[in-house]
């Protein structure tokens, strides 16, 4: 059964955010508030978290998977970032977007997209997300909590607890989350390509 935490959406609990932290830390799934909507994390190098993911999703190899960053130092680690889409980023960050972006060797082969070498990062601005990423210290693998038969994320960290409950190890709540992804910016090309309208202002793009 999946553990839950019932975390403060603006002082997050150190004890509870420790405990969560703990549970990634020991190869556990969880499901957790973003400035978005709820997302699945695990840590980069677990292979289980990521096969559950995927079966969870209903998701095939061509995925892009999300490396959730605390910060801008911390995404340059992973992604290969030139100075003109440095600007585009940083003047976006943090916020609801997903960046697709060249991966660096820091990145797990299998988190690759197949054939472009490119993996999706974001900076969340949500005080208990960026409590759990400074607690661990490190990106966390992350995709939306948007589930095979439904045409929207969940939104309520006690459905999600009754629905998940024994493919998930923990379950945060921070009260409810919002239902629109992402806008995900694929800059991999020559020009940047809006893959994903969702709750990022596109104009900045286009």
């Amino acid at each position: 059964m999946a553990k839950y935490f019932d975390v403060h959406p603006e002082n997050p609990q150190r004890r509870a955010i420790g405990q969560v932290v703990d549970i990634v830390r020991a190869d556990g799934l969880i499901a957790y508030p973003t400035d978005s909507c709820f997302a699945l994390g695990c840590q980069l190098g677990n292979r289980d978290g990521i096969d559950r993911i995927k079966s969870i999703r209903h998701l095939d190899d061509r995925h892009h998977f999300t490396l959730m960053c605390q910060d801008f130092a911390q995404l340059g680690q992973f992604v290969v970032v030139n100075n003109a889409v440095f600007r585009a980023i940083k003047a976006s960050t943090p916020g609801s977007y997903t960046f697709i972006l060249p991966a660096t060797k820091e990145v797990p082969r299998r988190l690759m997209h197949p054939k472009k070498k490119t993996v999706g990062v974001r900076i969340p601005d949500h005080v208990v997300t960026q409590a759990l990423l400074a607690e661990l210290g490190e990106p966390m693998l992350s995709s939306t909590l948007l589930l095979p038969d439904q045409e929207e994320p969940m939104t309520q960290g006690w459905d999600i607890k009754e629905r998940l409950d024994y493919v998930v190890d923990a379950v945060i709540d921070s009260g409810d989350c919002g239902t629109e992804p992402t806008t995900v910016i694929d800059f991999s090309g020559a020009e940047p390509e809006i893959v994903r309208r969702g709750a990022g202002d596109t104009s900045r793009f286009e």
